[in-house]
């Protein structure tokens, strides 16, 4: 029958579980894969038909081969970044005639990772773009052994062969070398969350510049991502006020940093220049308007659907982000 006691519908793990196999085998039974023997591939749709499990769109993938969708593995897409990549990933597949398919995952929870897979597998996708920019996601997927193609967006070295990305470390050595243009010496930088391979990158960006110039550094403060991380670190960090400029590992943290300095009686830049990562739209109207490193999603998710699609030109590669001077960025003071 269809569905169970409880009158859920069958799930690929019920179709596994009864046909004694990994959910990985039945979702390459679904993708038509040549690897699943004869005698096996029998055995899991004998189980479908039993328990009448067909998700409609793998059930047309089995007849024409394509699903005409894209996966999409997010984790924290409500978040700007990953938000502004699923939306550019959506425009570009339907200019292509495809359809986007996302699953939201808690990297927290070690079982929300191959479940977001298999939800995903389940329905035959053509291609998979993984928006998850912690290492452990990377190693999950590698396990995974995909029978799919799939990007990552994110810079690493972990996947080099799928990573597309905007070019973190060069972002942030953009934004150091602008603070040290201006005459700073003593400048911190307000990193994110560790394992987030985007801090981590940031973060490497900002020492690298500053070794460059020879100018020693202290220890990056690791922080959460939000603005109100970014006004109580300030707070703390100014009770020291040991620096002249901070560069702001993403533009909400920034903005808490604003409001610090603002509650402290000073101005920025005059007394503070404060510069940014992402360009998110409300950067521009911070008071004053943040100097930010802009990274361009829309050129990011026209480049993952032709990676992902098979475009003769198109390559998994990094994009150089650009510089946005505004007015949060000044001249160092000389008292």
């Amino acid at each position: 029958m269809s569905d169970d006691a409880g009158g859920r519908r069958p799930s690929i793990r019920d179709v596994a579980r009864l046909a004694e196999v990994s959910h990985q085998t039945v979702s390459r039974v679904l993708n038509d894969h040549p690897s699943i023997r004869p005698e096996t591939r029998a055995r899991v749709v004998e189980v479908m038909a039993q328990l009448q499990y067909r998700p409609n769109r793998a059930a047309r993938a089995l007849v024409t081969s394509r699903s005409q969708t894209i996966g999409i593995l997010a984790a924290g897409s409500t978040n700007y970044g990953a938000a502004s990549s699923i939306a550019a990933i959506e425009t570009a597949a339907r200019t292509r005639g495809y359809w986007v398919s996302t699953a939201n995952i808690d990297v927290k929870d070690p079982e929300s990772i191959p479940a977001g897979i298999a939800h995903l597998m389940a329905q035959s996708v053509d291609g998979l773009v993984v928006i998850a920019p912690q290492v452990r996601v990377l190693r999950a997927l590698a396990a995974e052994q995909l029978d799919v193609p799939y990007v990552t967006l994110q810079s690493t070295e972990l996947d080099a062969d799928h990573t597309l990305s905007v070019d973190q470390v060069a972002g942030a050595r953009l934004a150091t070398r602008h603070l040290i243009e201006l005459g700073h010496r003593s400048i911190y930088h307000l990193a994110g969350p560790q394992d987030w391979i985007e801090a981590e990158a940031r973060m490497r960006g900002f020492l690298a510049e500053m070794s460059a110039s020879d100018i020693p550094t202290t220890a990056p403060i690791l922080g959460d991502w939000t603005a109100e991380f970014g006004y109580y670190a300030g707070r703390e960090m100014l009770g020291v006020r040991d620096f002249t400029a901070i560069f702001s590992s993403n533009d909400q943290m920034a903005l808490g940093l604003l409001h610090a300095i603002r509650d402290e009686g000073l101005e920025v830049p005059r007394d503070v220049s404060i510069v940014g990562f992402d360009d998110i739209p409300e950067a521009a109207h911070f008071w004053p308007p943040l100097t930010t490193v802009r990274q361009d999603f829309a050129e990011l998710g026209r480049r993952c659907v032709d990676v992902l699609l098979g475009s003769t030109d198109a390559e998994a590669t990094s994009l150089v982000p650009e510089l946005v001077v505004r007015r949060s960025s000044g001249p160092v003071s000389r008292l």
